[in-house]
């Protein structure tokens, strides 16, 4: 059984190309709730799909290391380049068996020769570098972003390399319909198991089985809404296959791509068109997969962070998220950072996840010693104050204290 690959098993099998840290960090990037394709196989080892293919990452202080996996025999394996612009194209990979039920089209491998092999791996480097659109120079937006920005300044040191994404449009698109009222682990699941039932087998390795992001053709399809239901998706199910088939019963399968085209805010109310779309999804696509820098999804994680480390006070006493203070937040942030707005908010996000406190308790901020001994002056009569509490209500039942970053909030765009 083939195994997720190692780099410390030898270099040979992997390739790499040149990329610092500083302008990439694989954990932020991959785990940081905009992609939830990718796992974390072996220690800093991340394996996860993207263009048809199954590849493992790695990085090492100045390398980012890849390797790809060829599709396995008897596992409806096309050539690559085919399957990628079948997929594209909206085609379906799967067909109708004698009994009704969806199966893999087998197709025989084909093998390539030196040439072809040698187009691929070029063909490789060059979508894992639109991927993680490393033409963009992360290096110097942080020093941008940090001019500007005293707060962004403080975390920049230990949050560098958080890169946007450039997905695929349908799988961002679809993938983001699944976070409505949800967290990031049970998001996982629900696109594997989306994966696993309508799209193509790609390869196994040890005891898991990779699977391309389903066709906008195999969502729209007659049935998907009670298959998916009995999956888990609860209404979510409904909004999957309607989205899929207003795509392509009014605009065709290429109009998502189309998107990347026009102005932020056409792409933006496009998307809201669809079922299940709202503005902050709108703008999780606009920003991950649409090529809109300055696209800023605000949710109420990001109104918190507004509030306490930027005091952001416009619509403070709503109780949730209106059009015009999802418009009026990111314009505020969109003038603070600039045209890439929603790069800039990605990093503060990374920063406030849970999952990432970590890293600041390995690397401490560095603050100034008047702030220290402001806060060490708070802590002491917190401290105090809690004390007396204790003295006034010991023997009385204790309440306990109400989480209000939950993981549903803390964990998804």
């Amino acid at each position: 059984m083939a195994e997720h690959a190692l780099l410390s098993s030898g270099a040979s099998a992997w390739r790499s190309l040149a990329c610092a840290k500083s302008e990439l960090r694989l954990d932020l990037a991959l785990a940081g709730g905009q992609s939830f394709r990718w796992r974390e196989t072996a220690e800093g080892h991340w394996t996860g799909v993207m263009g048809g293919r199954v590849w493992t990452l790695t990085q090492t202080d100045d390398t980012l290391w890849y390797h790809v996996y060829k599709s396995s025999a008897g596992q409806g394996e096309v050539r690559d380049g085919e399957r990628e612009r079948k997929r594209r194209a909206g085609a379906s990979l799967q067909v109708e068996n004698k009994l009704g039920k969806e199966e893999p089209v087998a197709v025989t491998p084909v093998q390539d020769t030196e040439e072809e092999k040698e187009m691929m791996e070029e063909e490789e480097e060059e979508m894992l570098r639109d991927y993680f659109q490393l033409k963009v120079k992360l290096g110097h937006l942080y020093k941008e972003w940090g001019a500007a920005d005293p707060h962004f300044q403080s975390i920049a040191d230990i949050f560098t390399g958080v890169r946007m994404l450039r997905q695929d449009p349908t799988e961002c698109l679809f993938s983001f319909i699944c976070t409505s009222n949800n967290h990031i682990s049970r998001i996982h699941g629900m696109v594997e198991r989306l994966c696993r039932a309508l799209g193509a087998p790609l390869c196994r390795l040890e005891e898991t089985s990779y699977h391309d992001f389903p066709s906008l053709a195999a969502l729209a399809g007659d049935g998907v809404e009670a298959r998916l239901r009995d999956l888990g998706f609860g209404y979510r199910a409904r909004f999957l296959q309607r989205s899929a088939a207003q795509i392509l019963e009014a605009h065709g399968p290429r109009w998502l791509e189309g998107l990347r085209g026009v102005p932020y805010l056409v792409a933006r109310d496009a998307l809201r068109t669809l079922p299940g779309v709202g503005t902050k999804v709108a703008d999780c696509v606009c920003l991950m997969s649409l090529d809109k820098a300055e696209a800023v999804p605000v949710d109420t994680h990001v109104w918190q962070i507004a509030k306490r480390d930027y005091s952001y006070a416009p619509g403070s006493r709503q109780k949730s998220i209106t059009d015009k203070l999802h418009r009026d937040l990111g314009d505020f942030f969109r003038h603070l950072w600039g045209p890439h707005a929603g790069w800039a908010q990605s990093v503060l996000f990374c920063a406030d996840l849970k999952k990432f406190q970590r890293l600041k308790e390995t690397s401490p901020l560095k603050r100034p010693k008047k702030e220290e001994d402001e806060e060490a002056e708070v802590a002491s009569a917190k401290d105090e104050d809690g004390r007396k509490r204790n003295r006034e209500e010991r023997g009385k039942p204790g309440r306990e204290s109400e989480d209000v970053r939950l993981e549903g909030e803390s964990g998804v765009r």
